[in-house]
Formats: C-alpha cells, sequence, structure tokens
C-alpha cells in the first residue's frame, strides 16, 4: 500500500527556467546599471548562453559578448545575488491540483537539492509549504548529500517514519534523482516536462525510473494503478 508521495521540485513541479529568467533579469538590473547598458540587451545575451547550455560559466560569457570586464569579486557578487533574490515564479495550476488531490490521502514530503536560501526563496514563492508533512533542503545535510546520494531520502522516511516500499518519488533528473530511492525500495515516477532544461542519461539501468509521464496531472491515475499491484 502507497501512504506517501515524495516530490523533486525544480522541474518537476515547476519549470525550473522560470527561476533563470527570474534571477537573470534581476542580476540584469545590476549589470546594466553599472556599466550603463540596456537592461533587455543584458538579459537577451545571458538568456541565450544558457540556452545553448553554458550553465556553469554564464556571467563570464556574456562579459565577452557585451564588451565588459567582470572581475572574480564582482561574479561572486552577482552570483549572490542571483541565488538570494525573491523569484518571480509561480506554482502551474496543473501541479497545484495534484497537489490538492494529494494532500489528506497521503503524506507528502519534499526533496529538494540546491543552494539555501534559493531552495527555501523557491519553496515561499511557490506557496507549496502547506502541502508537506516533510521538506528536506539536502544543503542542510552537506553538499556531499545532494543527489543522488541517499541521506536525503534517509532524513525523510526517518520524519515520516515510514517505510520506503511505501512511498513513491516523483523527479524529473535521469542523472540524479532515481538511482538513491529506487535502491532503497521506493516506486518512482518521471516527470518529462516540455519546459525541462536536464536531458543528460541515466547513468545505468539502476538510475531509471520505474514509470514515466508526460504531465504531472497523469500522476494521480498513475498512483491508483500502482497501488492496485
Amino acid at each position: 500500500m502507497i501512504n506517501c508521495i515524495v516530490f523533486d521540485m525544480d522541474d518537476t513541479l515547476y519549470d525550473e527556467q522560470d527561476y533563470y529568467k527570474s534571477g537573470f533579469a534581476t542580476v540584469s538590473r545590476i549589470i546594466a546599471k553599472d556599466f550603463e547598458l540596456a537592461d533587455r540587451k543584458v538579459f537577451d545575451c545571458l538568456w541565450q548562453i544558457f540556452n545553448c547550455g553554458n550553465r556553469t560559466n554564464t556571467f563570464d560569457a556574456a562579459a565577452e559578448k557585451l564588451g565588459v570586464v567582470l572581475d572574480a569579486g564582482y561574479i561572486q557578487k552577482l552570483v549572490g545575488i542571483f541565488r538570494s533574490h525573491q523569484p518571480d515564479i509561480n506554482l502551474p495550476s496543473d501541479s497545484k491540483a495534484v497537489l490538492e488531490n494529494l494532500k489528506g490521502r497521503y503524506k507528502l514530503g519534499l526533496i529538494t537539492d540546491g543552494y539555501l536560501p534559493a531552495q527555501q526563496l523557491k519553496v515561499k514563492a511557490l506557496g507549496i509549504e502547506k502541502y508537506f508533512d516533510s521538506i528536506i533542503y539536502t544543503e542542510t545535510l552537506g553538499r556531499e548529500n545532494w543527489k543522488p546520494a541517499p541521506a536525503g531520502f534517509k532524513k525523510l522516511l526517518t520524519e515520516l517514519d515510514l517505510p520506503a516500499d511505501q512511498c513513491v518519488y516523483i523527479g524529473d533528473n535521469l542523472e540524479k534523482d532515481f538511482l538513491s530511492p529506487n535502491q532503497m525500495g521506493f516506486k518512482t515516477i518521471r516527470v518529462i516536462r516540455k519546459g525541462r532544461i536536464h536531458f543528460g542519461p541515466a547513468p545505468s539501468a539502476q538510475a531509471g525510473p520505474s514509470y514515466e509521464v508526460s504531465s504531472i496531472t497523469e500522476v494521480i491515475n498513475l498512483l491508483r494503478e500502482i497501488d492496485a499491484v
């Protein structure tokens, strides 16, 4: 019997690209002001670089394209601003409907990787804290315990006092989301959002999900099928 549904957040409950748009918009205003550039020009440059797959040194690449010099200290300041900005993101109506449908029928958990306070600010902006019986920010366990490490899953099971075989984990990222819950005995579901930003393959057969859906709304019927098995 399934008694607990555990969600990933980024690119599972909402499109993570919306968070990056929000962060780049905030940073663009800072760069534009400091270097007397147009906000839109800076944003378009950052967004183009990001969408071309540069997710690690976006600011350096943008500086080169914009013809400005951003030293290491300035870039570190931008990174801090990005991670601490108030994100302009919203919970999609389909995700909201699913959470409201499941709340009260199952215990609900959230396990999310990423830097604090960025992840906490996302939870607040999305307005989802009220839905969950347990929220695990893996950053609080140490960066070495970000997924695919099992520590976050173990902590959630302890907090909710449930065995793994009564839990379903719903995520999106083949590279890191499913290996540990699979090994621990969770059923796993991958939501393939159209606007997702992660496309890497699973590192092994053991890291793939038990099920895949193209819309989070399909989860409700799928859970009934899993529970009936």
